[in-house]
C-alpha cells in the first residue's frame, strides 16, 4: 500500500461499489462534503427513504387501515420484504428473524424468556465494560428477583494494563463457572475498542456448560460477517441505525434460534401482533405465539420505521453482502496503513490504537469497521481540530477517537486525506 492520494484514487476507481456513495447523503460543512467516519454511531441517510416512506404515506392516505389487507403491497406482509435481506446478513433463517421494537426492549424481552435463575445457577457472565443498556437490563432482571447484581454478574475483563479480552479467559470463566450460570452474554463487537468476539466458541462453550447463549450485535450486524444459526446462537439482538442505515431511533430487530419457535413452555412476554397469524384477528384470549421468531412480538409495528429500514436494506441487496464484506476488509486494510504511517511521521507516539490489528485474528473475516484510537496525549484537542477540518469521527471519554469508514458510503480518498489531516494537526 501507498500513502498517496494518487495510490488512493486507484483504489477507488477499482471499487466495484463506488457508485453506492451516491445514494446516500453526505453532511456538508460551508458547503463541502464532510469525512463521515461515524457509521458505527448513526449510519447516513439512504436517498431513497423519501420515496419509501411517502409510497407508505400514500398506501394510508388511499386506503387508511385497509392498506394492511389490500392494495399492491399490503402491511400485512411487509416484515416478510425485511427479514429476507436481513437473513443474509445475520447468517439466520428468515422465520429466526423479528424486526420490532428498539435493541433495549428487546434485550429485555429476551431476557424474559432465556435467563431462568435456578437454584445455584442463576449468574450471568458477559464482557467487563459492556454498553451500559447492557448493564442496565442486567441489574434491573435481577432486582425482579431480588438478587444482587454485584454478586450475580460474572464480568471477563482483560489481564492488567491491556484493553483486549482474551477469547481463552473467557471460555475458562464459563467453564469455571459452570455450575453457577443461568446466561452467557456478550457483544458481538465491543463498542469502544471495536474488538469483534469469537460468537461460536462462545456459543459452544456455553452450550458445553448447558447454559444459553445470547448477543448483542448493535455493533456487529450490517458490519461483520455472522451465521447466527450454523453458529447454534440461542438469542441475539440488535439495532439498524449504525452499519444498517435505518435512521436515528430505528426499528431494532431479533434472533431467536429455530429450537425455541414451539416451546409451549417458554416464558415470554406477549402482545397481539405475536398472535399467531391465521386467528389473530378473532381477538380470542389465550395467547398463542406465531410459530416462528415473530411470536416474540408485542405491538403492531411503525409503518414508517418499516419504510426507512426496507429502504436501507434494499441498498444492501443491491450492492450484495459478499461485495460490502470484500470492500470493508481492504478499506479497514488501508485505514490501518494510513495510521500506521501517521505515527511514524510524529517524533513520539502519540496514538495506540487498541482495536485488535487486522493480521491479529486467524480468520481475517474477525474485523469490523472500526478503529479506536487510544490518544496519548492531547486527545481532545485532536478531536477538535478533526472536527473543524471537516471529519466526523467520535469521542469517547477520557481519550479514545472511534473512527469507522463503511464501504457503502466511504472511499479510500477520504481515508487518506483523514490521515493526511492527523499528521497535520499532530506536528502543529
Amino acid at each position: 500500500m501507498e500513502n498517496t492520494l494518487e495510490y488512493a484514487q486507484q483504489l477507488d476507481a477499482r471499487d466495484s461499489l463506488k457508485k453506492f456513495r451516491g445514494r446516500f447523503i453526505i453532511p456538508k460543512l460551508n458547503g463541502k462534503e464532510q469525512i463521515y467516519f461515524l457509521g458505527n454511531s448513526l449510519g447516513l441517510q439512504s436517498k431513497n427513504v423519501k420515496q419509501e416512506i411517502q409510497k407508505t404515506l400514500d398506501q394510508w392516505g388511499a386506503l387508511g387501515v385497509e392498506a394492511f389487507f389490500h392494495g399492491d403491497d399490503p402491511w400485512l406482509n411487509y416484515h416478510d420484504q425485511l427479514v429476507q435481506p436481513l437473513s443474509a446478513i445475520l447468517g439466520a433463517r428468515p422465520t429466526e428473524i423479528t424486526v420490532m421494537n428498539q435493541l433495549t426492549v428487546n434485550l429485555h424481552l429476551m431476557m424474559v424468556s432465556f435467563y431462568q435463575p435456578d437454584g445455584r445457577a442463576n449468574k450471568i457472565l458477559c464482557e467487563a465494560k459492556a454498553f451500559p443498556s447492557d448493564q442496565y437490563v442486567f441489574e434491573s432482571h435481577l432486582h425482579k428477583y431480588d438478587l444482587n447484581a454485584e454478586e450475580i454478574i460474572i464480568e471477563v475483563g482483560p489481564p492488567k494494563a491491556q484493553h483486549l479480552i482474551r477469547n481463552e479467559d473467557i471460555l475458562e470463566a464459563i467453564d469455571k463457572h459452570k455450575n453457577e450460570l443461568a446466561l452467557v452474554m456478550f457483544s458481538g463487537v465491543n463498542y469502544y475498542t471495536g474488538q469483534v468476539f469469537d460468537i461460536p466458541s462462545i456459543t459452544k462453550a456455553a452450550h458445553e456448560a448447558g447454559v444459553i447463549a445470547g448477543f448483542d450485535l448493535a455493533h456487529a450486524a450490517g458490519n461483520i460477517p455472522l451465521q447466527l444459526h450454523e453458529w447454534d446462537v440461542d438469542f441475539a439482538c440488535w439495532c439498524s441505525y449504525k452499519y444498517l442505515n435505518s435512521g436515528p431511533g430505528a426499528v431494532g430487530g431479533c434472533y431467536v434460534h429455530e429450537r425455541f419457535h414451539r416451546d409451549d413452555n417458554i416464558k415470554r412476554f406477549a402482545g397481539w401482533w405475536g398472535y399467531d397469524k391465521t386467528t389473530r384477528f378473532q381477538m380470542k384470549k389465550g395467547f398463542k405465539a406465531v410459530p416462528s421468531a415473530e411470536g416474540w412480538q408485542l405491538s403492531t409495528p411503525s409503518l414508517l420505521s418499516y419504510s426507512c429500514h426496507k429502504a436501507a436494506l434494499d441498498i444492501f441487496e443491491e450492492a450484495g453482502w459478499q461485495n460490502v464484506q470484500n470492500k470493508r476488509r481492504l478499506l479497514n486494510d488501508y485505514l490501518w496503513f494510513i495510521l500506521d504511517e501517521v505515527n511514524k511521521c510524529t517524533s513520539r507516539k502519540t496514538i495506540e490504537l487498541i482495536t485488535p490489528r487486522p493480521n491479529s485474528y486467524a480468520n481475517e473475516n474477525e474485523r469490523g469497521c472500526q478503529v479506536s484510537m487510544l490518544m496519548l496525549e492531547r486527545g481532545k484537542h485532536v478531536f477538535e481540530a478533526l472536527t473543524r477540518e471537516g471529519v466526523m469521527v467520535d469521542w469517547r471519554e477520557p481519550n479514545v477517537i472511534r473512527v469507522a469508514p463503511v464501504p457503502l458510503y466511504n472511499s479510500f480518498e477520504e481515508v487518506w486525506k483523514f490521515g493526511n489531516i492527523m499528521a497535520s494537526i499532530l506536528s502543529q
